[in-house]
């Protein structure tokens, strides 16, 4: 049986149609649903209780992240196999089935992921990535390595040149995964309160010779920033630039220089203030926004 772990906070509308598709779409050998519902307080955990009876659901007093939510489920499940899904995400037909016939297909497989698809049908280009590195990073921040005319050192973050197949890392929006490799190579680690978890955890997979593969036969529709918002918060903000220094410090910095990891690190602040300026200003209200900006009103 599949162990489905979804982390949910504050979003009961996008929860319920993601409950839904698992109930429309399960696997033919069944699948057990937990919500962890990360202290909402605005009935998101009703939607659980109220309409979706089958699944367990387990209210947290703190919003402890993405991580430790999850974690919560998996230290506990002995299924074979465990789905970490973002509740902003709706199955489609047959995903789950094929995912799983990979998996029991070819035991050095330790991650699947799936093509991911916007809302409007464009794929969400993070379903599949290469590790980051501080030249595909900047890429990708730029925008310069979105171009396909752009250097392949530009745009390695998206993995361009992986249409299927063996891949550097699959999104935490989608992580299919063996239990057997999380015995052996840890949970999510839960210095990343959200953000690059994914990355993290597939990292230690690869470097223990697991394979995570992507699949684009099958597919889940992702509502990008669907729970944290187009704008982020303050503190969502700081968890990304956090996640970011914290993936580089312990996988990247070890084998580069002092002066090269402090431009790295002035960098990523950099980015972090800029961000949380622009995000603040974008969430004020419409009028103090305009005066903020020096727009006479």
């Amino acid at each position: 049986m599949l162990e489905v772990v979804i982390v949910s906070y504050r979003c009961g509308e996008m929860l319920r149609r993601c409950l839904q598709s698992l109930r429309d779409h399960p696997p033919a050998d069944g699948l057990r649903v937990t919500v962890v519902d990360n202290a909402s307080g605005d009935g998101t955990a009703d939607v659980v209780r109220r309409e979706f009876p089958e699944a367990t659901l387990i209210e947290l007093e703190e919003n402890v992240g993405f991580s430790a939510g999850n974690n919560v489920v998996l230290r506990q499940t002995t299924a074979e196999y465990v789905l970490v899904l973002n509740p902003d995400t709706v199955l489609c037909e047959g995903t789950l089935d094929t995912l799983l016939r990979l998996l029991a297909a070819d035991e050095r497989i330790g991650i699947v992921g799936c093509r991911l698809v916007q809302e409007d049908g464009t794929l969400d280009h993070a379903a599949r990535r290469s590790f980051p590195t501080p030249t595909s990073a900047l890429g990708h921040f730029l925008r310069v390595g979105r171009s396909d005319r752009a250097p392949a050192a530009l745009t390695a973050y998206r993995a361009p040149d992986v249409s299927e197949g063996p891949v550097d890392a699959v999104n935490g929006a989608f992580m299919l995964m063996r239990r057997k490799m999380l015995d052996e190579i840890g949970l999510f680690d839960e210095g990343y309160w959200m953000y690059m978890e994914d990355l993290d955890l597939c990292y230690r997979a690869a470097r223990a010779g697991w394979i995570t593969w992507y699949e684009p036969s099958v597919a889940a529709v992702h509502v990008k920033a669907g729970t944290s918002g187009r704008h982020r918060r303050l503190r969502l903000n700081y968890a990304f630039h956090y996640g970011m220094y914290r993936y580089y410090r312990t996988h990247l910095a070890p084998s580069r220089g002092r002066v090269f990891n402090g431009v790295v690190y002035c960098g990523i602040g950099a980015k972090f203030l800029t961000a949380a300026a622009v995000s603040g200003v974008a969430r004020l209200p419409r009028g103090p926004r305009r005066q903020a900006a020096g727009i006479r009103s």
